[in-house]
């Protein structure tokens, strides 16, 4: 249904900003998502450049999504490098050098590129926006049990706003933490999942209050098996 794969397109961005992006109502965009209607001809031709979806995939869902970004594609795109397979298509996300802290903080080198890793594209952009996407390696074990040394965090760039219970990339002045976040008057909690680390209250109003940045939302965690 063609409604289920605009929600797709939208992913995680909210309805009202995608509807005035794309020129319509938010009430007239969620009646297309619900299939109560079915979208004119104007909203699938600019939905179709302005994310460079493939029309034929967008009215029959056959074939790849994302056509390969060219001048005329959106910024959304701009950096991305896909690779076509049989089946589907492959959006390559950067693994860059910098270190996420599972532990007392740390932020290690820059932000250059080591390699890039091959996800779906229609499974990646359902996780967010994939051109703010980069994958980061843990280190320290104040994650464990669910996330330890060495394992890989895919971080959404785009995904600031904390919510409870909320995995986020957090940077703390000069420290980048991998942390649960939650949010309360004035503050922001930090905690994580290995009991013998305690939370981190940081007041959200006093002087660390401009050393404080949400890096990203973490939307995936891999790891190597040896």
């Amino acid at each position: 249904m063609i409604g289920e794969r605009i929600v797709l397109i939208r992913g995680k961005q909210a309805r009202e900003s995608f509807a005035a992006e794309l020129g319509v109502h938010p009430q007239t965009l969620a009646r297309y998502e619900k299939g109560e209607r079915l979208p004119d001809s104007a909203f699938l031709e600019t939905l179709s450049k302005r994310y460079s979806v493939d029309p034929t995939w967008l009215l029959t869902g056959e074939g790849a999504s994302y056509m390969k970004p060219t001048a005329e594609a959106p910024k959304a795109l701009e950096g991305l490098e896909f690779i076509d397979c049989a089946d589907c298509q492959l959006t390559m996300v950067p693994m860059v050098d910098a270190r996420l802290s599972a532990g007392t903080g740390s932020f290690e080198g820059g932000t250059g590129v080591e390699r890039r890793y091959a996800f779906r594209s229609d499974w990646i952009n359902a996780k967010g926006q994939p051109s703010k996407m980069v994958l980061m390696r843990v280190a320290g074990d104040s994650m464990e049990p669910q996330i330890f040394n060495d394992d890989v965090v895919l971080v959404d760039q785009s995904q600031t706003t904390p919510r409870a219970g909320g995995l986020f990339a957090v940077a703390v002045e000069d420290l980048v933490y991998l942390k649960v976040v939650d949010a309360v008057p004035g503050k922001f909690i930090l905690k994580s999942y290995n009991e013998a680390y305690a939370p981190l209250e940081i007041d959200a109003r006093g002087d660390l209050a401009d050393g404080i940045r949400i890096i990203g939302r973490a939307v995936w965690i891999g790891r190597e098996l040896y």
